[in-house]
């Protein structure tokens, strides 16, 4: 492991521990800090048909401190740091850096950041946060912090939070930078409103208008729930969004005509610790503007198949997704799931075909003991019509998940 990301870490690890050691001299600063530490090692492979196979072996290290600040009631800030490291026998991946650019991609490359540096103020209801900070919203089909990436997205922001209000929650953002997952960061000038009312428990409705800058507007209406049966729970959510021409602009990027349309249906019912499930999701074809409907700051690895074949956009005929889903909850022996998806365009392309393919997904997750889990996982894409340009994709990942939290 790199020995100068190693000694960031341990520097800022050790800094926590000194600030719960002399507590009592620092109150006047700090105030019940919190530590949080992760340890996240993962095995990759990929096989994607065409450059060489990859096999990748990374760990992520995150040490997190969480405190009271200057003695005032409900001031906080938050310190994160994160380290991604490979290990010299098992690096033969193309992390989108120099090097290594005949293998297969795996998003993560060996780097350190400050993941999130914040501070926030609450009271009545009201939260209000500035600095670095990771930021997820509903399904994270939006907005998301990528999370399954070794190293996350996050955003620099200044936002506005209210929830005084019994199931009421509101949320106004202005983001001013987005920091990728691959060492890359992208000014903007995004505003992002969102807001939700839990009607009862068997349905909240969300609205949001999403308005990022030089790209387009997302203006979208959600519905969630569980409705209780007599042998079995349904869990539903129904969505609807437009994506209009963009109404800011970041430098002099100019505002593209947009035109696009999204629909999600999607229900799971579980009973004596089975669940089975259908979605349908539609990512419409660009028609008259400049991109098909398109999620830029979404956790895409969650969305539309973990083999990531459409990671890199929606294909200008749009992306309908029918899913099949089976699962199993065993208690202490872990959870079990495997997803059927079947890819077609939104319209055909120019050669009349519309087949993106197919795809198998199955994911076994196991709780080792309270603060260490196991997952292992695998996705297999088979390729649909040549003309969309597509390749038979196999990916495995091992990992491992190691979380401690204690107050200092």
């Amino acid at each position: 492991m790199n020995k100068i990301k190693m000694s960031l870490v341990a520097a800022l690890a050790a800094a926590a521990a000194t600030t719960g050691a002399n507590a009592g001299a620092l109150d006047n600063i700090l105030s019940n800090p919190k530590l949080d530490v992760e340890l996240r090692p993962r095995y990759e492979a990929v096989d994607d048909s065409v450059n060489k196979d990859a096999s990748a072996l990374t760990v992520r290290t995150a040490v997190g401190v969480k405190a009271g600040l200057l003695g005032v009631d409900g001031l906080n800030a938050q310190l994160q740091a994160m380290s991604v490291d490979h290990f010299g026998l098992v690096n033969d991946y193309n992390g989108l850096t120099a090097g290594n650019a005949a293998y297969a991609v795996v998003a993560d490359p060996a780097q350190t950041r400050m993941t999130q540096a914040n501070i926030s103020y609450s009271a009545d209801g009201f939260t209000g946060t500035f600095g670095r900070k990771m930021l997820t919203l509903d399904n994270h089909r939006f907005i998301g912090n990528v999370g399954w990436r070794q190293m996350p997205q996050t955003y620099d922001l200044v936002s506005a939070a209210y929830n005084g209000v019994e199931n009421l929650n509101l949320l106004a953002a202005y983001v001013s930078r987005v920091n990728k997952v691959v060492q890359k960061t992208v000014d903007t000038n995004d505003i992002l409103l969102h807001a939700s009312y839990k009607v009862s428990p068997e349905l909240t409705i969300t609205a949001y208008d999403y308005m990022l800058a030089s790209f387009a507007d997302h203006i979208g209406i959600r519905a969630t729930g569980k409705v209780k049966l007599d042998a079995a729970t349904l869990k539903y959510e129904a969505e609807y969004a437009i994506q209009n021409d963009a109404s800011l602009e970041e430098g002099n990027n100019g505002k593209p005509n947009q035109d696009a349309t999204y629909y999600k249906l999607a229900v799971d019912a579980t009973a004596s610790g089975f669940t089975i499930g259908a979605g349908y999701e539609l990512l419409g074809e660009k028609g008259s503007g400049t991109n098909s409907f398109n999620t830029p700051l979404a956790t895409l690895h969650a969305m539309n198949g973990w083999a990531d074949i459409f990671l890199g956009g929606t294909p200008n005929e749009g992306l309908e997704d029918i899913t099949f889903k089976v699962g199993y909850s065993a208690g202490e022996l872990g959870k079990i799931v495997g997803i059927y998806h079947s890819y077609s365009s939104d319209v055909s392309n120019s050669n009349g075909d519309d087949d993106l393919g197919s795809e198998i997904d199955v994911a076994y997750k196991y709780k080792i003991n309270k603060g260490l889990g196991l997952l292992l996982k695998g996705a297999w894409y088979s390729a649909g019509d040549a003309s969309f340009g597509k390749n038979d994709v196999t990916k495995y990942w091992v990992m491992l998940d190691y979380k401690f939290h204690a107050e200092l």
